[in-house]
């Protein structure tokens, strides 16, 4: 799978953009502030329709339009695809697929398959819980599309049952449909939860050869990693049957109840949950140095990559600005490691930065312009 063509409309700093990419390395250079980032977190929001660097669409939008537009022509083996997203402030998103609507935009996603990394990755580390549920929960939808409606719904039950639980606390309104939500919360948690655990079950032996590939590119210590499950309601993890994770909710829903109406909030399900992350026998998260940390962080991403391609054909790799703080003989290693995914496209603030071995189209970025070099 490859991206040959990339159109924008008033999408951050670009008024207009046509641009025909092709399928290996290509490498967006240009000084920091020049626009090359926003070409990489386009592609990405078209796979996704969220973006690794702001948690809001509005920034997405240049400054003074009402509207931004992501297009892109898709190639996946011999056929093609032009996806397009319409980004609209305050207002559902449109999405097209050959120029036809989609009954909803979610249902663009995992067309286009994308993984990225990026200097903000090692929150995916050093960060807070919510960081790690995120970026499992984006791999499931690259994996699965069809989950992307499982969460949405599983987070529009969440707000509407914290929401009753707040004015139930305040004696504001009758609480008795609290048990509707409270099944609701179970059967679409439990169906999150089989998928994550069932996930990090796949992703494990690919997680622990990346950090054995990578571990060297920073002068970590090549001890080995794991990704455990670790969540706040009893009898979970030992399961993947979703039965049996729904009624180990709904008992934990019933055992908390009195907490959740005294503190307006629902405290049971997989948005408390947290993937503990370890090198060696140690959590990375408070004792990984930096090295161990980039290391893993980088590590999670190629797993990631490795475990779509394992099933399916290469995602997008997508490098931004990972070269600058590798010497060359790191940077040559990296670009071996990555080098045969279909395509790899990768941003740098100088062209030194870029590796030999991602050799191939490359465009300079300045002034908001693209130029093929």
């Amino acid at each position: 799978m490859h991206v040959a063509r990339l159109a924008l409309h008033d999408f951050r700093s670009y008024t207009e953009l046509d641009l025909e990419l092709s399928a290996g390395p290509v490498a967006f250079v240009g000084a920091n502030g020049q626009g090359k980032t926003n070409l990489v977190e386009a592609v990405d929001y078209l796979a996704r329709l969220d973006s690794h660097r702001v948690a809001a669409d509005a920034p997405l939008v240049r400054a003074g339009a009402e509207r931004a537009v992501v297009r892109a022509e898709v190639v996946r083996e011999d056929r093609r695809a032009l996806l397009e997203v319409e980004i609209t402030p305050g207002r559902s998103n449109r999405a097209r697929v050959n120029r036809g609507d989609l009954p909803r935009a979610r249902d663009i996603v995992g067309i286009l398959r994308t993984v990225i990394f990026s200097p903000e990755d090692l929150a995916l580390v050093k960060g807070d819980p919510s960081d790690r549920r995120r970026f499992l929960d984006a791999l499931l939808v690259m994996r699965l599309p069809r989950l992307a409606g499982v969460k949405a719904d599983y987070d529009r039950v969440l707000k509407q049952r914290n929401a009753l639980l707040k004015s139930g606390r305040n004696r504001q309104v009758d609480i008795s449909t609290l048990d509707i939500w409270d099944d609701k919360l179970a059967t679409l948690g439990a169906e999150l939860l089989v998928h994550r655990l069932t996930l990090l079950d796949d992703l494990g032996p690919h997680l622990a050869q990346a950090y054995r590939e990578v571990a060297t590119l920073a002068a970590a210590d090549r001890r080995d990693v794991t990704a455990v499950y670790r969540s706040a309601t009893d009898g979970v993890t030992g399961t993947r049957d979703v039965a049996e994770i729904r009624e180990a909710l709904l008992r934990a829903v019933a055992e908390r109840r009195r907490d959740e109406l005294d503190r307006g909030i629902s405290l049971v399900g997989p948005h408390r949950d947290e993937v503990v992350l370890a090198v060696g026998d140690l959590p990375a998260k408070g004792y990984a140095s930096h090295g161990e940390s980039w290391s893993l962080a980088l590590a999670l991403r190629l797993a990631s990559f490795e475990l779509l391609r394992s099933e399916d054909d290469d995602p997008v790799l997508i490098l931004d600005d990972v070269f600058a703080e590798l010497d060359a003989g790191r940077r040559d290693h990296l670009a071996a490691l990555v080098g045969s995914a279909e395509q790899v496209l990768v941003t740098a603030a100088v062209a030194a930065d870029v590796p030999a071995g991602l050799t191939g189209r490359r465009f300079r970025v300045a002034d908001g312009t693209v130029h093929d070099e």
